[in-house]
């Protein structure tokens, strides 16, 4: 027989069963049967045996199994306690736009409802008049009944009498007309009152307070007469478009999204969906904050948004979740008090006043709440995507707009779309080109070897103020873009539809160069914004989405177009800009490269505003006297030179090919305020547009042959007949 027994002192630091050893009962106490376990007795074991043991009881300790692994409970107070407190400040009133947002949706809600009734206020007369005789009479019936205090009463008396209860009925019927006369009186007093307060109140208000006095009463009186199933008032809504965010709906919504992990976790354990942070108002909607089961990303339910607003029963563009800061599984689900929709945005905050300064943030767009999200230009580049009817150029003429508040900043940039969507910055922009035919292309083209070229030119201003000490990260400095002829002031550049030229005859080297253009401008104070309405791998070159570090996808048609915009399983992430539609929700859109990615709706601003936003502009620009030379401003011209026509003046007679090298030298004789320092690819690049093939050409020199790249004068000839032809021009 054996079982447990403690012994010894406990061991604060092994505690359960680790004292615990097991006791072997001997059926025999013999001498042989003690000297069979001799060798298992332990002596010191036995000597603090308790008195009461049984001495034949034969103790074998047992070997500790380690130490304990779960630390020690530490004492809490309201110094160490780590428990999340409550804001002191509501959410919605900690900014001037939370605020706001909060007054405004209140403004517009009473608003609404005031019309609304004030519409129907003959309808509601009417009823009023009808049911207010009624109320009366059924008030004075009350007031009647109360005063002789029947009520109740009657039915005892009723007992009383059938039980033959004499006595009964008589302290009863006493105790009705005690009641009934102190009703009375107090009914008489308060009808006498009313008279004298009336005629009083009569010489004493104005003249119309009668009339007030007769409308409150008939109110009074009809709600009293109505039926109980005919309210006097019509409701203002029909359906729910807002349902209070509780807990339970939240739990319940959350299982309707159909994630196998977290039913199942919620089938264990009914507490598995916890919120750290009570529901609270958070701008125009609520805001819960959800912790979910262990093994459940935020970006699971993000995903699956659809399912949540169908399980919450509400539009989907009233349910907004996000992941939320702290770890993967937390979630942010914001619901608004209406769809963003029918929520008005406010007006650009640069609309009417201010400066932007491209080293700084400036505000771009706002999200589902309403919050001005701020935007960055210098130091990144932008991809902007959305199928036609998104908004897409708004909000890349935005960009623009907002860059043109920076007097230092200059613009180049081609709208290849051909409606003049950009036409009104053209007095602020130093290039420009409008429509998709050959010269524009060609132009947008020559424009990106010119940046490419820039680049080198900035990169060597870059490593020189560096050697000074200006340019401690080698990068473009607020100070060094402020300084007059450091040739280093901040370059902004667009291209709307840029799909055009990269389809083009001139799109793969055009690819290449912008490759170039957007991983070495970036340090260099350039910025390029693009635009494209077709993201697939030959409209939108993978090199180039594959280093835009900031991007806005609007609305797009399927799940290839989203991710090929915002990377690769952004749509698998519930980053989707499918949920958004054309037209109806035209500025909507998924940003990426600033903040969280989230949905944000940039600010409309349209034509007539921007024209207003452009001419502070050039009234800044005067005053600072940074605004571009007319004499000096190309618009869709293209460049202010004609390569082809260079060569034909300066090509050597009577040689049918030239090396680039000897071009170059040549052109730069001829205008050497344009080719002064071009290089050998850089002429290549720009013979390429026209379609003139540069190839290996060889010499005789010193006895030997040397080959280098360059045209044929034939070629150069046969781009020139067929761009004459292209405008209509007869060749000479």
């Amino acid at each position: 027989m054996t079982d447990k027994r403690r012994v010894g002192t406990p061991d604060p630091g092994n505690p359960g069963d680790d004292f615990l050893a097991p006791v072997v009962h001997l059926p025999d106490t013999s001498t042989d049967a003690l000297a069979s376990v001799g060798d298992v007795i332990d002596a010191d074991t036995e000597d603090t045996t308790a008195e009461n043991e049984d001495r034949e009881a034969i103790v074998i300790p047992l070997q500790r199994q380690g130490v304990p692994v779960d630390p020690p409970d530490e004492p809490t107070s309201l110094i160490t306690s780590r428990r999340q407190r409550r804001p002191i400040v509501p959410t919605w009133l900690r900014s001037k736009e939370s605020v706001l947002n909060t007054a405004r949706w209140a403004t517009n809600q009473a608003g609404y409802a005031l019309a609304f009734h004030g519409m129907r206020l003959p309808k509601y007369l009417g009823k009023a008049i009808i049911f207010a005789p009624v109320g009366v009479l059924r008030t004075v019936g009350r007031l009647l009944r109360w005063a002789m205090a029947d009520e109740g009463n009657f039915a005892l008396r009723q007992a009383a009498a059938a039980q033959d209860d004499a006595q009964g009925w008589l302290r009863l019927d006493m105790q009705r007309e005690r009641q009934s006369r102190w009703r009375w009186s107090l009914l008489l007093t308060g009808a006498i009152g009313l008279v004298i307060v009336a005629v009083i109140a009569s010489d004493v208000l104005p003249g119309w307070s009668p009339w007030l006095v007769l409308a409150a009463a008939v109110a009074v009186f009809a709600r009293v007469g109505r039926p109980a199933d005919r309210p006097i008032t019509d409701r203002v809504t029909e359906g729910q478009a807002y349902r209070k965010l509780t807990a339970e709906l939240v739990r319940r919504a959350l299982l309707s999204v159909q994630l196998g992990a977290v039913n199942s976790a919620v089938a264990k354990d009914p507490n598995a969906i916890t919120f750290p942070v009570e529901i609270h108002r958070d701008g125009p909607g609520h805001l819960a904050i959800i912790d979910l089961p262990y093994g459940v990303e935020a970006g699971d339910v993000c995903a699956r948004r659809g399912r949540l607003a169908s399980g919450l029963r509400l539009p989907l563009d009233q349910v907004w979740p996000e992941p939320a800061p702290g770890h993967t599984g937390r979630l942010a689900l914001w619901v608004g008090h209406e769809p963003a929709s029918q929520m008005r945005q406010p007006a650009w905050p640069l609309l009417r006043d201010g400066v932007v300064d491209v080293f700084k943030s400036f505000p771009f767009a706002t999200d589902p709440r309403m919050n001005v999200i701020d935007a960055e230009l210098i130091f990144r580049n932008w991809l902007d995507g959305g199928q036609p009817g998104s908004g897409k150029s708004f909000a890349l003429r935005l960009k623009v707009l907002a860059a043109a508040l920076d007097v230092r900043v200059e613009l180049r940039g081609y709208e290849l779309k051909g409606v003049g969507d950009f036409a009104v910055l053209e007095p602020l922009l130093t290039e420009y080109g409008n429509g998709f035919d050959d010269d524009t292309l060609a132009a947008c083209a020559a424009m990106f070897d010119w940046l490419y070229t820039e680049c080198q030119r900035r990169a060597k201003r870059i490593a020189h103020y560096a050697r000074l000490g200006k340019a401690p990260e080698n990068k473009v400095t607020p100070e060094l873009a402020s300084l007059k002829g450091s040739g280093l002031h901040p370059l902004v550049v667009f291209v709307d539809e840029i799909q055009e030229l990269f389809l083009s005859s001139f799109g793969k080297r055009a690819g290449e160069v912008a490759e170039k253009v957007i991983k070495l401008g970036r340090a260099l104070g350039l910025v390029l914004l693009i635009g494209t309405q077709i993201p697939d791998k030959d409209s939108l070159p993978i090199g180039i989405t594959r280093n835009v570090n900031t991007r806005f996808c609007l609305s797009v048609a399927d799940q290839n177009a989203n991710d090929m915009i915002l990377g690769t399983s952004a749509y698998k992430q519930g980053l989707r800009a499918t949920v958004f539609k054309p037209v109806e929700e035209a500025g909507w859109g998924i940003l990426s490269g600033i903040g969280e990615p989230g949905a944000r709706r940039s600010f409309a601003v349209d034509s007539e505003s921007a024209k207003k936003v452009v001419d502070r502009a050039i009234a800044l620009r005067v005053k600072a006297g940074t605004m571009p030379d007319p004499d000096a401003q190309t618009r869709d011209a293209g460049p202010a030179y004609d390569v082809l026509t260079d060569l034909v003046v300066v090509w050597p007679q009577e040689t049918d090919a030239m090396w680039n090298e000897t071009l170059i030298e040549r052109l730069t004789e001829y205008r050497s305020d344009v080719y002064r320092g071009w290089k050998p690819v850089q002429l290549t690049a720009a013979l390429s547009v026209h379609g003139v093939k540069v190839g290996q050409i060889g010499r005789r020199i010193d006895g030997k042959t040397v080959t280098r790249r360059g045209p044929r004068f034939d070629d150069v000839q046969s781009a020139i007949a067929r761009r004459n032809r292209t405008r209509g021009i007869e060749n000479p």
